[in-house]
């Protein structure tokens, strides 16, 4: 059984909570959407890693949780574990929004430059750099390479590229894997020796180890997306990274006391 701490069993219920509520009432406000969608509030920053996709969603990071949470907890105490889960959340959200709106402008970059001169290859580009999951735009693009100054092609093209642009523009993340991944991290720091027995591993595997190969794997993820992959990885980096600069300061904070 999980020794459940706790502040973690309050994270734990919240999340189950608002998810069973989602499923009925939608709740799709408190989700992150790009700033600057009309969707967008602020206190999605906090309010989105509450909501999951799906079970498999939030059984992932409530095991997560569970698993390497009740440590740190008994370690720093109720108030500390709660303030770095919530730090480390929102950061990731917010660190995950810079990505999504620089990758946001570079497609509305590409829109335009279609809209401007639109072409059969600028079409096959705009979907290989943008939707690489999409399939059948090649016919579309090897037709408006036949006939350039076709208007119906055109105009179907740009509606397909603004549907497409609009779509992601109004698609928002979810999810408490930014705060989980500062636990992960956390948890490497502080006990880096312990060894975890995990499920795709078939052998023991120190803290330290797991979870800089994990590091390494979402930064690799993050760079080299595969068609159809929704998960936000750059979020997961961000988790890390709040946590190793707040887990810093505290070391500093605490050297200075002394």
């Amino acid at each position: 059984m999980f020794n459940l701490t706790p502040t973690v069993r309050i994270l734990l219920f919240i999340n189950i909570g608002v998810f069973l509520l989602a499923t009925q009432l939608g709740l799709g406000w408190l989700a992150l959407y790009p700033v600057g969608s009309q969707s967008f509030q602020p206190w999605q920053f906090l309010t989105y890693m509450f909501m999951h996709g799906g079970l498999g969603h939030i059984f992932g990071n409530m095991f997560g949780l569970i698993s390497f949470g009740p440590l740190l907890e008994q370690r720093w105490g109720p108030q500390r574990f709660l303030t770095f889960w919530l730090i480390c959340g929102i950061g990731a959200g917010i660190l995950y929004s810079g990505v999504r709106f620089y990758e946001l402008n570079k497609m509305n970059e590409a829109r335009l430059a279609f809209q401007q001169e639109p072409s059969g290859v600028a079409f096959a580009d705009f979907f290989r750099d943008n939707a690489p999951e999409a399939r059948g735009f090649e016919i579309v693009a090897a037709a408006l390479q036949r006939n350039p100054n076709d208007p119906g092609l055109i105009a179907s093209a740009n509606e397909t590229i603004d549907a497409i642009f609009s779509r992601s523009f109004n698609s928002p993340m979810v999810g408490a894997s930014g705060a989980l991944f500062g636990i992960l991290f956390a948890f490497a720091y502080l006990f880096p020796n312990t060894e975890l027995m995990l499920l795709f591993f078939p052998f023991p595997i120190k803290a330290k180890y797991f979870v800089t190969l994990y590091g390494f794997y979402e930064l690799y993820s993050g760079f080299k997306r595969v068609p159809g992959d929704n998960v936000a990885h750059f979020a997961h980096l961000g988790g890390i990274l709040i946590g190793f600069i707040l887990l810093k300061l505290w070391e500093r904070n605490r050297t200075r006391m002394y």
